[in-house]
């Protein structure tokens, strides 16, 4: 068979957009994905009807939103090989997202871990839609008939919630929804703060964390202050366990130029921290440089970004609606006139 005419499996991930991108996100995870278009038909969007769960500034929202969609094809997204688009954009995630909340059980939807840390950090605003939105999640997949659906640790739960609901519903009404599979991605590098190297890199640590869109200046600066480690022997070798911050930094420095752990402690033998640190600081400055250029470019560029979500939002309607038709149809309700 001619392997052009066969149809790929379909890969789905929604990113909320709630802040810029780091170093983590992209040596860990997107790095990689600029190479999943080769097997599969990928759909990425921009959740932003899951950010509503917490309060959020209108303005910040709406930059975050375009600025995040550019950061994501300036490292590698290409729009031409991904269908890259807003969740608001497309109003059948809202709609198939009632839909499955009546088909979604008060004991699982209790049962999610997410809900109870959220609850504990926003005690003032535990609303419905932080209780439900496990069933929007579950349409944003269903819609498209995902194969598979990328997750990390924290995911896992409302991916087999997501099998759970399609199977209720295709056992009530025949064959209505492809049930996903989990897709555990090739994983890059684990990069862990900067600040603090017992703990994964992440945007609730400024000090620690190295954002894609930081300028050079601000690199450096963080790279000089990265914790190293307290011994006397202050050299540059990989060992995890009694040198952590220094594993850390020779980690990415590995991932950003490709050189292996012997040959940086060879690079850096007797040179000590005051010249490595600096070191792993300007490799990353020259790494991240164009993806922060391209990515400021994309955002002067409005008129670009919104061809981009609306070529994307077309296209996943276009899949997205013959599902919701066939829900529709399944369950009763009176076909949609237009």
């Amino acid at each position: 068979m001619d392997n052009e005419n066969v149809k790929k499996k379909v890969m789905l991930s929604g990113i909320q957009p709630s802040g810029d991108l780091h170093l983590g996100n992209y040596l860990g995870a997107v790095k990689n994905w600029a190479e999943l278009p080769e097997q599969f038909d990928c759909f990425y969007f921009m959740a932003d009807l899951h950010t509503l769960t917490v309060r959020q500034d209108p303005k910040e929202l709406r930059r975050r939103s375009t600025a995040q969609l550019a950061q994501y094809i300036a490292c590698g997204l290409d729009p031409e090989k991904n269908t890259l688009f807003l969740q608001s954009h497309v109003h059948e995630h809202a709609e198939l997202g009632w839909i499955l909340n009546c088909y979604t059980m008060f004991g699982e939807l209790s049962r999610m871990t997410q809900f109870k840390d959220k609850s504990a950090r926003h005690t003032d605003n535990i609303n419905g839609g932080l209780f439900t939105y496990p069933a929007l999640m579950a349409a944003d997949i269903l819609l498209y008939q995902a194969d598979f659906v990328p997750v990390g640790e924290d995911q896992k739960q409302h991916c087999e919630l997501t099998r759970d609901i399609a199977i209720r519903f295709n056992n009530l009404y025949g064959e209505t929804f492809k049930v996903p599979e989990p897709y555990i991605p090739k994983v890059g590098a684990r990069i862990m703060s900067l600040s603090n190297p017992a703990s994964k890199m992440s945007k609730s640590d400024p000090l620690g964390c190295v954002f894609l869109m930081d300028k050079p200046e601000e690199l450096a600066r963080k790279f000089k202050r990265a914790v190293t480690d307290s011994d006397t022997e202050r050299c540059v070798r990989f060992d995890p366990e009694n040198k952590p911050g220094v594993a850390n930094l020779i980690q990415i420095y590995s991932s950003v130029t490709g050189r292996s752990f012997d040959e940086i402690e060879a690079e850096f033998d007797g040179k000590g921290y005051g010249v490595f640190k600096p070191a792993v600081g300007e490799a990353v400055i020259e790494t991240l440089r164009p993806i922060r250029e391209e990515a400021e470019r994309m955002i002067a560029d409005k008129a670009y970004l919104q061809q981009v979500y609306t070529d994307g939002a077309q296209k996943a309607s276009f899949v997205a609606r013959k599902t919701l038709r066939k829900v529709y149809k399944k369950i009763g309700l009176v076909e949609k006139p237009f």
